[in-house]
């Protein structure tokens, strides 16, 4: 299936831009994660999770309001949020882990948030959904997080390194680490939690990312043998234009289930959707304006080695003609003579 025939967009001229407009994003989430962090879930931030169901509409400041007069420590710390769908009438309440807290404690935290909203009278309370983890379990997800972002990134340039060459291996891993920062600057943005799904979705989201960036760095290594003579950033804009109908495919199929699961799959997927949408956006435009402008400008835009040798070689070619005339002269004038 061919959705573009005979493109010649010129992506390499926008590289330039590409990176500003990735700067100026990257920039605004670093301010936004150093002033106001990204929150962190109950997985990794340790604590309890309890959703109430109400059998009347109530709104987070009743909620809050109950908590602070009823819940032991005067609930300063707990956070209350509207879960799923509002006609159901249900609040999530985050308790989070304080000092030492863990075992009996914290599963009695769950019966003190019930009792703190029956006793605020603003309807009679439901639990229907209670999440517990300790502040060392949370510690060890958190660690267990990070390295197999680390490890997964070490990987991906071990591979392109030995696949192609190194310098394809740095475009990669580049437009990888681009991607996991402006994903993370959006989710600060957007403040959604740093759990176990997200973790999921940004590991998926690098997989999907790399994977298009290989089909665009096989195409331009093809194109370097057929194409010995023409500049590196012709062949570059040459091979993602070939590859572009895929791209669109691949990521516009992508992009659809995405969006079906942010729109339709309920609040507990809203972060893991969220996630996978921009990635896909942010790995398809990477692959395109980061990674292969990177290899462009490691490499300079000369021709290849082939090309830059082969002016010398037609030198000979040139001047060949030319030495039978000039011994045709003296030949003539020793017959006259």
């Amino acid at each position: 299936m061919h959705i573009f025939k005979h493109t010649n967009y010129d992506f390499l001229r926008w590289r330039v831009h590409a990176l500003v407009l990735s700067w100026a994003i990257i920039i605004a989430g670093v301010i936004a994660i150093w002033t106001k962090g990204i929150p962190e879930g109950v997985e990794f931030a340790g604590g309890t999770v309890v959703i109430e169901r109400f059998d009347r509409p109530v709104s987070v400041q009743q909620v809050r309001q109950a908590l602070d007069k009823n819940f032991p420590g005067g609930g300063q710390n707990t956070i209350v949020q509207v879960y799923g769908d509002p006609s159901q009438n249900q609040v999530m309440v985050r308790v989070p882990t304080i000092g030492a807290e863990s075992g009996q404690s914290l599963s009695t935290i769950a019966s003190q948030v019930d009792e703190a909203l029956k006793k605020g009278g603003i309807g009679t309370p439901e639990r229907v959904g209670t999440e517990i983890v300790g502040p060392t379990v949370g510690a060890e997800l958190k660690s267990r997080g990070i390295w197999a972002t680390l490890l997964s990134l070490i990987g991906i340039l071990a591979y392109l390194a030995f696949r192609f060459q190194f310098s394809f291996g740095v475009g990669a891993v580049v437009a990888t680490i681009h991607d996991l920062l402006i994903t993370l600057a959006f989710l600060a943005f957007f403040r959604y939690d740093l759990s176990l799904n997200v973790i999921a979705a940004i590991l998926t989201m690098t997989g999907y990312s790399t994977n298009d960036t290989i089909v665009i760095f096989d195409r331009i290594r093809e194109n370097l043998r057929s194409m010995r003579r023409d500049s590196l950033d012709h062949i570059i804009n040459v091979s993602v234009n070939q590859t572009l109908g895929r791209t669109v495919i691949t990521s516009g199929t992508a992009l659809l289930t995405a969006l079906a699961l942010f729109f339709f799959g309920g609040e507990v997927l809203h972060g893991f959707a969220f996630t996978m949408v921009v990635g896909i956006i942010t790995g398809t435009y990477s692959s395109v304006f980061i990674a292969a402008a990177i290899v462009s400008f490691w490499r300079g835009s000369a021709p290849t080695r082939a090309a830059a040798h082969a002016p010398a070689s037609s030198v000979p070619a040139v001047a060949a003609p030319q030495q039978p005339q000039r011994k045709v002269k003296p030949q003539r004038k020793a017959r006259a003579s």
